[in-house]
């Protein structure tokens, strides 16, 4: 992959999506089709600019990287003051929903598609976490009601991390290169020691006197709080991804002021690196890669495991609860799959599993799908509240 070239078209990409971004906000477009539309024309099956191959080493460091970044803000949202505000239905989302989801995605790409059982609960886990930035209208506008915005950004900030144990625990069943179990463990147990050990150790030192850092500098420290937890997980074989989620977790519940310090620069940052994967997930995304390479049966398991498992198991997840009828099948319907979702689709290819390359045409075809479809009806729907709201 040409560096220069793909740091140019991403540039490029991010001056015209902020300069739609009002029109984006009022219409079905979005920064997340831009630059998935804009990976796809500019890759190697129309214009050939960008040349990503699916085995490209820079394509899994980047995407590693920005996956990193993105745990990282996720964790921010898992503190212990978040978790104790309005848990009730982002509980019955994570706790149930989830592995509902994962149960039933499963169930049909084994008795669609033909998966072997076991590559099936895989292709479950990584297609199970959720992200409403793909849905954007949804959770950052006013007419939609509090509670569903809350709901869907709880849900998405926990469930990526939540999916990933999952997803290396069955990689490493499923055979892939290096992962035996007592490695994997000790690679996620150093992860979860490192993410709460070193913000730990920094936030007590930020508290004494001598050591305060200026009010100019201190959005840096969280950010460079996260870049020791990066270098160190490089440098241990610690797993980075399980150690991201904790240690945004350990941030948000020892120092509230760093959470809110951190989201002054590092969301952004997080976004853009976000933005850059989508790019060259997007030139991954061939004409061979989507209409030859997929296959019929893969486009039908990406229709079933949006519009059926997805809702199948927030219905079953809210049975009982007291969630308006609206609002539920909302919260049913916006499950895009997210940027995590494309790593984990990335580390499945990478792993070396016999059905490897299979599960990623399959993940691929979700997401590309997942992102034209949520994208393209989250001003509809919020325009639905905004007619409820206006009406009442």
């Amino acid at each position: 992959m040409d560096i220069p070239v793909l740091v140019l078209c991403f540039a490029v990409l991010l001056v015209i999506g902020v300069l739609l971004s009002e029109i984006a906000h009022r219409t079905i477009l979005s920064s997340t089709v831009i630059f998935l539309v804009g990976g796809f024309v500019l890759g190697p099956g129309v214009l050939d600019v960008l040349h990503v191959q699916q085995g490209d080493a820079a394509v899994s460091v980047l995407a590693e990287l920005a996956l990193f970044s993105v745990l990282y803000s996720d964790g921010m949202k898992a503190g212990l003051g978040e978790l104790r505000r309005a848990w009730r239905l982002p509980g019955r989302a994570l706790l149930l929903g989830l592995p509902i989801t994962l149960l039933l995605t499963a169930f049909v790409a084994h008795w669609l598609v033909g998966l072997p059982w076991l590559e099936a609960f895989l292709l479950g886990a990584v297609l199970s976490p959720t992200d409403p930035v793909f849905a954007a209208a949804i959770v950052g506008r006013g007419e939609v009601p509090a509670r569903l915005r809350h709901l869907l950004n709880v849900e998405s900030g926990l469930n990526d991390g939540l999916a990933l144990p999952i997803v290396l625990l069955l990689l490493s069943a499923a055979g892939a290169q290096g992962s035996g179990g007592w490695q994997l463990a000790e690679e996620l147990l150093l992860g979860v020691a490192i993410g709460i050990v070193v913000p730990s150790v920094v936030i007590l030192l930020e508290r004494v006197p001598l050591l305060a850092a200026t009010e100019s500098l201190q959005p840096l420290l969280p950010a460079a709080t996260g870049l020791v937890v990066l270098g160190l997980c490089l440098t241990t074989q610690a797993n980075l991804f399980l150690a991201a989620f904790t240690a945004g977790a350990t941030v948000a519940s020892l120092s509230p002021r760093f959470k809110k310090e951190f989201e002054r620069v590092g969301e952004l940052v997080a976004e853009q690196l976000k933005l850059v994967g989508i790019l060259v997930f997007g030139a991954l995304l061939t004409p061979t890669f989507l209409f030859r390479d997929v296959g019929w049966e893969g486009w039908l398991f990406a229709v079933l495991a949006l519009v059926v498992a997805r809702p199948a198991a927030l219905y079953l997840s809210f049975l009982g609860s007291r969630f308006p009828l609206k609002e539920q099948v909302a919260a049913m319907w916006f499950g895009p799959k997210g940027f995590a979702s494309v790593v984990y689709g990335l580390l499945v290819l990478s792993a070396g599993i016999p059905e490897g390359d299979h599960l990623f045409h399959l993940v691929g075809a979700t997401i590309a799908l997942s992102v034209v479809a949520h994208s393209s009806t989250d001003v509809v729907v919020a325009g639905q509240f905004a007619d409820s709201e206006a009406k009442s």
